[in-house]
């Protein structure tokens, strides 16, 4: 298990637009693996733009602060969960920078298509000492054709606490699983006072703290601190205040027994394709 503290002075500079700052929460896996993951707080810094995109990966947004712009997908707002399926087009997005800035949950993981998270575009190129923009190079990448229709966004606030058989105290908001790779979406709510143990063999749990107090293998946890739970290993939650989780669940990634055709062929410089050339050549001149 993995307890990272929310560190308000890890922010970084590295998204390549320039205008997100990123505070690294977990790390799993190494490039082109199945099952790695980023999960990501990002920070806007300046007014942000991107033109119409699709992704290699599967990302899940939340926004703790301030809205999040969708193109013609329409506006992902605060508090609500926006999962943005591998090789779904988005965009083009205009987001001002807002005050106070904008602030939001990134987890992007390989899905079920079996590509991987890929080298992703966290982090820009390094500059080149002629002082030339930085240019990354061109290759065919396949891309997964989507298998939702759209962007899908949910309301937390629309769906009902239940309460978890056998643990006093505890209740459960479950917002879905998705594909086949069965990766589902949950909150779990500890009263004060109250203790939730819990293990699955599902899967790995990556769980962000959004509110509350508590403790967990004798560490004390607070808002936005991050855990990384491996299936089978027990997690015991003891709150001290009412304590919100935000959980993903990802079970392993399995391949089928005859390989699936589903995806396009494109030529692209990384896990993102921009739909128009012109904007795709410019942000790639550009470094984005």
């Amino acid at each position: 298990m993995k307890i990272a503290p929310y560190d308000e002075n890890a922010y970084k500079m590295d998204h390549p637009r320039g205008t997100v700052s990123f505070n690294y929460l977990l790390m799993g896996g190494e490039p082109g693996k199945l099952e790695n993951f980023r999960y990501i707080l990002g920070r806007q810094e300046g007014d942000f733009s991107m033109p119409r995109h699709r992704h290699t990966f599967e990302q899940i947004r939340l926004p703790l602060v301030g809205d999040m712009n969708l193109g013609e997908q329409g506006i992902l707002r605060e508090g609500e969960i926006g999962y943005f399926p591998e090789g779904q087009t988005y965009g083009p997005q205009e987001d001002p920078l807002g005050d106070p800035k904008q602030l939001q949950l990134v987890l992007q993981f390989g899905g079920a298509a079996g590509l991987g998270m890929g080298a992703g575009r966290g982090r820009g190129p390094e500059a080149r000492q002629d002082g030339a923009a930085p240019r990354r190079e061109r290759r065919e990448v396949k891309f997964p054709r989507p298998r939702y229709q759209s962007v899908l966004i949910m309301n937390p606030a629309h769906f009902t606490w239940l309460p978890v058989p056998g643990s006093a105290g505890v209740e459960r908001r479950f917002f879905g699983s998705f594909t086949e790779r069965a990766f589902w979406i949950e909150y779990l709510k500890v009263a004060p006072g109250a203790r939730w143990a819990s293990a699955t063999g599902a899967g790995r749990r990556l769980i962000v703290a959004l509110s509350g107090e508590a403790e967990v293998a004798g560490t004390k946890i607070g808002r936005l601190t991050a855990l990384q739970v491996e299936a089978g290993e027990t997690l015991d939650v003891h709150a001290t205040d009412e304590t919100v989780l935000y959980v993903v669940g990802l079970p392993p990634v399995r391949r089928p027994a005859v390989p699936s055709d589903q995806f396009d062929i494109v030529s692209s410089d990384g896990g993102i394709e921009f739909e128009n050339p012109r904007e795709h050549a410019e942000n790639a001149a550009a470094g984005a």
